[in-house]
């Protein structure tokens, strides 16, 4: 298996980054995923009543900073890189030749100039409004069958996703454009709601026009907390939950993806990823420099060199080395978990309730533990994701249509909520799910479907009081 699947001869030296990279380490887009029929489980188990959701790689940070600190318990040496991760995570790379010389190899396309350009204070990114870019928003491109990983096979022209911006002397692909349409519904108690369903046209592609089998699919940057945590959950653990049959007959069949390791050349589990399609964080963070950003490093480089010639590609030359990559690995990989807040609060203790009651947990797995990892910090911790890392049917609402690896186009991962109800505070937005067509929590629960049908259809149900006690309570993760 080949190391590195880059786009044809002419786009060797075209990047992307975008550390959700159809997801970093990525609600968010936050798919409130799969949920069984209620009467499948009885009440929610006996709740401890603390806030750390993180276990000890927990902080209490309720302001615009909550995403960005680090795990507490950090060794001295681990807190020292970690802020150095931090710098290459947020600093804008740069056209090469430059003074900068640790910060050069922009490009020559690319969709963001900097990871946290994405993930805006390690945040969710949005969908653009009019002509905007650069929003943490890009479109997956493929055609149907594999590559020779076994992942998406690439479309010819534009590769893996649209690239809608060039450095010096270079064309971007296109512009993307979305529009929504409104799809009108009402609660069982005849309260109205509206949904928005959205439309992803695109704009001057200067490659030509693409393939007519072309597979497409809006993705949103995801913040990035906990990332470190949730590599350090054994794969046993995860399995657990692994029932690709519905062996147990509740109605929920979540499956594990495997996914091309191309360190290990294997195909191993994944965990990352709207779609589960990354196996590790470096793999999701080498990946992302490299397809978002055009930053070369030893795990995707350039085999060829970009028609745009040196010094906008230097053909076996590395963008960012292997240390300096490694610093921004282990930065994704100990920020921290911000607390639940307000945990204690009837409203979220009965909204906690409901969500087991209507079957959520099913897939918003609440607790697990993590095993050994290489930071001492994140071993061992008893963790609230609220997610089982599984694949799960959403049904034809949320349908991409675009394979990746086993994940099929109604498939998708269930989403981590720690951090949801800080989104806001963060990032100034509420938008949610895969492709931020929810505009708030609500509406991203709304559009569940397929093995979620019957916990949509509960919540529906509910009483506007049941409803608002969810909300609190999922706004209180």
């Amino acid at each position: 298996m080949p190391k590195t699947s880059p786009r044809p001869v002419t786009k060797r030296r075209a990047g992307r980054w975008m550390l959700a990279s159809a997801a970093v380490v990525g609600v968010s887009a936050l798919l409130l995923s799969a949920c069984p029929d209620p009467q499948s489980l009885g009440g929610a188990p006996a709740f401890a009543g603390d806030a750390l959701l993180g276990g000890l790689a927990t902080v209490r940070d309720t302001t615009p900073n909550a995403f960005g600190q680090p795990a507490p318990g950090l060794e001295r040496d681990e807190a020292l890189l970690f802020f150095v991760g931090n710098s290459f995570f947020k600093k804008n790379w740069v056209q090469a030749p430059s003074s900068t010389t640790a910060r050069d190899g922009l490009g020559p396309l690319f969709n963001s100039r900097s990871c946290g350009g994405c993930h805006l204070k390690d945040g969710r990114g949005r969908p653009p409004v009019g002509d905007e870019v650069g929003t943490g928003f890009l479109v997956r491109l493929s055609l149907p069958g594999t590559n020779a990983s076994g992942g998406p096979a690439a479309e010819p022209s534009y590769g893996n996703h649209l690239q809608d911006q060039a450095i010096q002397g270079a064309q971007a692909e296109g512009r993307l454009r979305l529009s929504y349409t409104e799809l009108p519904g009402r609660f069982a108690d005849g309260e109205a709601y509206s949904l928005r369903r959205p439309e992803v046209a695109f704009e001057g592609l200067t490659l030509g026009p693409l393939h007519p089998d072309v597979q497409t699919s809006p993705r949103i940057a995801n913040q990035i907390i906990g990332m470190g945590l949730l590599e350090a959950v054994p794969e046993s653990v995860l399995l657990e939950r692994h029932d690709p049959e519905d062996a147990d007959t509740d109605g929920i069949s979540g499956r594990a993806n495997r996914v091309w390791n191309h360190t290990t050349e294997r195909l191993e589990f994944g965990r990352f990823g709207w779609k589960a399609n990354q196996p590790t964080l470096r793999q999701q963070v080498a990946s992302a420099f490299f397809d978002d950003m055009g930053i070369a490093n030893d795990l995707f480089s350039h085999e060829d060199c970009a028609p745009f010639g040196p010094p906008s590609c230097v053909e076996g030359e590395l963008d960012i080395d292997t240390e300096d990559l490694d610093k921004v690995v282990l930065y994704t990989a100990a920020l921290a978990v911000p607390a639940q807040r307000t945990p204690q609060a009837p409203e979220a203790l009965r909204g906690r309730e409901l969500f087991y009651e209507v079957g959520c947990e099913t897939c918003h797995r609440e607790q697990m533990k993590t095993g050994p990892y290489n930071l001492e910090a994140l071993s061992d911790q008893v963790i609230r994701p609220y997610s089982d890392l599984l694949l799960h049917d959403m049904g034809p609402g949320l349908a991409d249509g675009r394979p990746d690896f086993l994940a099929d186009g109604n498939e998708w991962r269930t989403p981590p909520l720690w951090g949801i109800g800080l989104i806001e505070t963060v990032n100034g937005h509420t938008t949610l799910l895969h492709d931020g067509r929810a505009r708030n929590i609500l509406e991203a629960i709304l559009w569940h479907g397929g093995e979620a049908e019957g916990s949509k259809d509960a919540f529906v149900e509910l009483s506007k009081e049941d409803r608002e006690a969810v909300l609190r309570f999922l706004e209180s993760l």
